[in-house]
């Protein structure tokens, strides 16, 4: 009967476990689509703006 009741604790823990993963991995699912939805509407800056070199050009 022991025996029963820890495979039961487990695999409670084991449930809530993957459950909090899974909502991790939402939420940072989240994240990701609502920063490329700010960089698709152009709403900041670009930051990766080619900038004048500093070196003279070689021809």
């Amino acid at each position: 009967m022991f025996e029963i009741e820890l495979h039961r604790l487990r695999h409670d823990d084991l449930v809530r476990r993957a459950e909090a993963e899974r909502r991790v991995r939402e939420a940072l699912r989240a994240r990701r689509a609502g920063r490329r939805g700010t960089a698709a509407r152009g709403a900041e800056p670009e930051s990766h703006t080619r900038r004048r070199s500093w070196f003279a050009r070689t021809v």
